[in-house]
C-alpha cells in the first residue's frame, strides 16, 4: 500500500476502507435517481442505471489511482437535470445530440485540465473566499439533506417551512440525525455507517421501509445508449452557448467541491500552482465526463459526498478505490441497496454539512473588508437558496470584484480573480 503513501497521510487501510464505504453509502442514491431523471429525457432507464454504475466505478477508480485523492466521481445531479429538463424537454434537443454536447464540453475540460488553467484559477482564490465556498457547500448539502428528509418543505407563503413532524418517515430521519451527531460527537469510528445501519433496521422493524424482494439482480445491457451520441449535430454555432454552459457549470461545481472537500481533508491547501494531486484530480474529472458521454450518461463530476468519507478519515486515493469497489455491487444487488430508506442516508449529509460550515468561523470578519464579507455572504447564502454551487460562487466573486474596483483596490485583483469574475458573468448571462 506504499503506492497510496498511507503513513505520510496519517491513515490506515482500515480507515480508508471505512471512509470508502461511507462515501459509497452517501452517494449510492445516484444510480437509481439518475436512471429516473435521464429516463424522462427518453433514455431507457435500465440501461441508464447500469451505465451510471459503470461510469461511477471507472471514474472513481481512475481518480483514486491517478490523483491519490479521496475524491469519488459520478454523474452530476444538477447537470443531469439540466440535460433532461433544460435541453431535451425544454429546448427539444434529441438526447443523442445532448450527449454530443456533453462529449464536446468534456473535450474542452480535457484540454483545459492538461494545462494549468483550472489549477491556476483555484490557487488564485483568496483563502477567505475558499473557506466561504466550503461553508457554502456545507449549507447547501445540509439543505438538501433536510429537504430530502422532509424536515423542511416548500411553502407558497414563505418559500420554505418546517416539515410534517407527525410523519413517521420524518421522525425516522430525526432519529438518524440524532444518531449520526451522537456517534460522531463521541468520535466513534464508522459513526456514519453505524447510524445508517441502525436507522435502517429500525425502519424495517417498524414497517417504514420495504425489505428487498431479492438480493441479486442481473445488470441490464447498456447497448441502447452506448456510443449513441450525435457529435455532428451538437457541433453547431447555435449550440455553442449550451456547450459553454456545461463547461462553466462543471468547472465551478468541480472547483467548489474540491475546495470544500480539500479544506476539510487538508488537500490542495498550499498556493502551489504545480500541485500535482489537484491537477490530476481535475484531469480525472475531465476524462470521466468525456467517457460518460460515450457510455450514455450526462456530465460526470467530483461528488461533494466525498466529504462524508473525508470526515470518516479518508485521506488518499485508496478511499476512492474502495468506493469504486463497493459500487460494483450496484450492478448486481441494486434491490438490496434500494431497500435502505432514504431517511437513513440523508442525515449523514446534514452532519457533514454542519462540519463543513464550521470553516466559516475561520474567516475573521472583523478584520475583513466589505468585499470579502459581502462575497463570502453571497457564496454561503445563495448556494442553498438557488440550489446551485455555481450561482453562489459566481455571485460572490462578482460582488467581490465590483467592490474592489469601486474602492480602487486593484492590488487585490490578480488575473485569476478577474478570469473567475468574467466566467461568473458568463454563467449568469448564458
Amino acid at each position: 500500500m506504499n503506492f497510496f503513501k498511507l503513513k505520510e497521510h496519517n491513515t490506515t487501510v482500515k480507515t480508508e476502507l471505512s471512509a470508502g464505504f461511507t462515501t459509497f453509502l452517501t452517494m449510492m442514491y445516484i444510480v437509481p435517481v439518475n436512471g429516473f431523471i435521464l429516463a424522462d429525457a427518453g433514455l431507457p432507464m435500465d440501461a441508464v442505471v447500469t451505465a451510471t454504475a459503470i461510469i461511477t466505478i471507472l471514474a472513481t477508480l481512475f481518480s483514486g489511482l491517478w490523483s491519490n485523492t479521496p475524491i469519488a466521481m459520478s454523474v452530476g445531479m444538477g447537470l443531469n437535470a439540466y440535460f433532461s429538463y433544460g435541453l431535451v424537454l425544454g429546448m427539444k434537443i434529441p438526447w443523442e445530440t445532448a450527449l454530443g454536447i456533453v462529449f464536446l464540453s468534456g473535450i474542452l475540460f480535457v484540454i483545459l485540465s492538461l494545462t494549468n488553467f483550472r489549477v491556476w484559477i483555484m490557487t488564485s482564490i483568496p483563502m477567505s473566499l475558499r473557506r466561504a465556498i466550503s461553508a457554502g457547500i456545507g449549507s447547501f448539502i445540509a439543505f438538501i439533506g433536510l429537504k430530502q428528509m422532509g424536515m423542511i418543505s416548500a411553502s407558497e407563503a414563505t418559500l420554505v417551512t418546517l416539515g410534517d413532524f407527525s410523519n413517521s418517515n420524518v421522525l425516522l430521519g430525526v432519529l438518524g440525525l440524532i444518531l449520526a451527531f451522537s456517534f460522531y460527537a463521541y468520535r466513534i469510528k464508522g459513526a456514519f455507517i453505524l447510524s445508517i445501519a441502525i436507522t435502517s433496521i429500525v425502519a424495517w422493524i417498524l414497517g417504514l421501509g420495504a425489505l428487498p424482494q431479492s438480493v441479486i439482480s442481473t445488470p441490464a445491457s447498456i447497448s441502447p445508449i452506448f456510443m449513441e451520441l450525435d457529435i455532428l449535430s451538437a457541433f453547431t454555432l447555435s449550440l455553442l452557448p449550451v456547450i459553454i454552459t456545461f463547461l462553466i457549470t462543471d468547472m465551478f461545481d468541480t472547483l467548489g467541491t474540491l475546495t470544500g472537500v480539500g479544506t476539510r481533508a487538508k488537500l490542495f491547501q498550499e498556493n502551489n500552482k504545480n500541485d500535482k494531486s489537484l491537477q490530476k484530480t481535475l484531469e480525472a474529472d475531465a476524462i470521466a465526463t468525456t467517457a460518460g458521454a460515450l457510455v450514455g450518461v450526462s456530465t460526470t463530476t467530483a461528488f461533494i459526498e466525498s466529504a462524508s468519507g473525508v470526515e470518516e478519515g479518508g485521506r488518499t486515493g485508496l478511499t476512492a478505490v474502495f468506493t469504486a469497489m463497493f459500487f460494483v455491487t450496484t450492478l448486481f444487488m441494486l434491490p438490496l441497496f434500494k431497500a435502505i430508506p432514504a431517511n437513513a442516508i440523508y442525515p449523514v449529509l446534514v452532519v457533514v454539512g454542519v462540519l463543513m460550515f464550521t470553516e466559516l468561523g475561520k474567516i475573521n470578519f472583523e478584520d475583513s473588508d466589505l468585499a470579502t464579507s459581502a462575497g463570502a455572504f453571497l457564496i454561503v447564502i445563495l448556494m442553498p437558496l438557488t440550489f446551485s454551487i455555481t450561482n453562489g460562487i459566481a455571485a460572490g466573486f462578482l460582488v467581490y470584484t465590483i467592490i474592489k474596483l469601486a474602492k480602487k483596490e486593484f492590488s487585490d485583483l490578480n488575473i485569476g480573480i478577474l478570469v473567475i469574475t468574467f466566467i461568473s458573468a458568463l454563467a449568469f448571462i448564458l
